[in-house]
């Protein structure tokens, strides 16, 4: 009896054999994460400085261009350190490649800055490294006074209240 005892003891000790399955996928088009109904607020120094809202949330790591995909847009509001709202930004698509620094906002992309100025346009790009926003594409910029500014392309600092548009043209 013992020795049987001491036997079971000895198999049900035995390491524990693990199969894997081989599997080849591109991770050009399978993301390493794939997030649903995301609504975050992030917080910078003790302050909540940003709320982020999407419904789709693509991580693409272990691609060439490792980036994060938003398909379903993003919408994100920016908060001043008593919580008031200070900025807002809408996009129907939007891709932001991590290593590059680079965001690229694509479709009804609407944005309003701190000074309540509103910038409409099918495409804006937001290069984190030299802190610029820029386009090529037609945009109309409101300001509060009921001023229309409309043209082609345009360059900005990122917080979006200093810009030029590079031809401009009335309605």
């Amino acid at each position: 009896v013992i020795f049987i005892a001491m036997l079971a003891l000895f198999y049900s000790c035995e390491q524990e054999k693990k199969e894997y399955v081989e599997m080849d996928f591109d991770p050009e088009l399978v993301p390493s994460m794939d997030t649903d109904s995301v609504s975050m607020l992030v917080s910078d120094s003790g302050y909540v400085r940003y709320k982020i809202k999407t419904k789709t949330w693509l991580f693409f790591e272990k691609a060439k261009d490792p980036h994060w995909y938003f398909p379903d847009g993003l919408y994100v509001e920016k908060y001043d350190t008593v919580f008031l709202k200070e900025a807002t930004l809408k996009a129907d698509t939007v891709w932001n490649y991590t290593q590059r620094k680079l965001w690229k906002l694509k479709g009804h992309v609407f944005v309003v800055n701190a000074k309540g100025e509103t910038f409409k346009s099918d495409e804006l790009f937001w290069d984190e490294r030299i802190k610029q926003v820029y386009s090529d594409k037609y945009i109309e910029i409101e300001q509060p006074n009921k001023l229309l500014l409309k043209g082609r392309g345009f360059t900005s600092n990122q917080e979006m209240t200093q810009y030029t548009i590079k031809e401009p043209f009335s309605s």
